[in-house]
């Protein structure tokens, strides 16, 4: 399906698929070059579960060049946020899983967004929690230059590759030498998850063997969240690599995303329980 410019895909549960009494919807965020034939095995997870699955890749120009393409991200989340009313299921409990900093960076506008107590989605949207595989990292050049020969492969054109990489690698340089300046005017996606102002439950899964997302900088960001009381749960799969969690490990991969999913909603819904007495009294 498409929104202009926006390509994505929804997946309905079958109807004799009851997992939940409200079908949740699980918006999956995909990394730097994933194509939506990788995502659709996540799909399936959730989908036999009862949920509605929305899948969506941002363009990898607009991830590996943010300084030029950040503008493009926000409106990138808007449009995905939109979409949940065009369809009609804003108002089913809603669970991000974000892919690397791909999915990492555009989830930093969505949040920005839902947060914004200006924007309908502040009232109308109902988040009730994320989920970060190999994500989300913080400033490794040499992590990076894997992820974007990754994406460019082997099909790329020449002159794109000799074009790209030198001029990613200048973008981050800069980037470095001018972050005592520019942490003041715009905060990296890294540094603006760290004080994401969201309260939902996040839970990481990463591994010491990833050779993209420094896992130092995972724990880093786990360790933070819980400071801030934020409900944290994380999981260290050792020896799989970069979003190869779910390929190496299926059965304590799903395991682990649907048990929190369903910890998320009971959650939610005890809340909302307790609030809705509150009121009544």
């Amino acid at each position: 399906m498409g929104d202009k410019d926006l390509e994505y895909t929804v997946v309905f549960p079958d109807p004799n698929d009851f997992g939940f009494k409200e079908d949740p919807v699980v918006i999956l965020l995909g990394w730097g070059g994933c194509q939506d034939k990788h995502l659709s095995k996540y799909s399936y997870m959730y989908k036999n579960q009862g949920c509605i699955v929305l899948r969506y890749i941002a363009p990898w120009q607009q991830i590996f060049f943010t300084g030029i393409f950040s503008r493009n991200l926000h409106c990138t989340a808007r449009k995905l946020l939109n979409l949940l009313f065009d369809i009609g299921i804003e108002g089913h409990p809603i669970l991000f899983h974000v892919f690397s900093n791909a999915g990492s960076m555009l989830y930093r506008h969505i949040v920005e967004l839902q947060c914004n107590k200006t924007e309908i989605y502040f009232t109308k949207l109902r988040v009730v929690g994320t989920i970060f595989d190999s994500a989300p990292g913080n400033r490794n050049l040499q992590g990076s230059i894997r992820a974007l020969k990754t994406v460019l492969g082997s099909s790329t054109n020449v002159i794109i590759k000799c074009i790209a990489i030198p001029a990613f690698v200048l973008i981050v340089v800069l980037k470095v030498l001018l972050y005592p300046v520019t942490q003041f005017v715009s905060l990296s996606f890294y540094d603006a998850l760290k004080v994401d102002p969201s309260r939902w439950p996040q839970l990481f899964l990463y591994s010491k063997a990833d050779k993209i997302i420094y896992y130092k900088d995972v724990e880093s960001m786990i360790k933070i969240r819980k400071m801030q009381n934020i409900q944290v749960q994380s999981m260290d799969f050792k020896t799989s690599q970069h979003v190869n969690h779910f390929r190496e490990f299926p059965d304590e991969y799903s395991n682990k995303c649907i048990n929190f999913l369903k910890e998320c909603i009971r959650k939610t819904a005890l809340f909302r329980l307790f609030d809705k007495k509150n009121v009544m009294q």
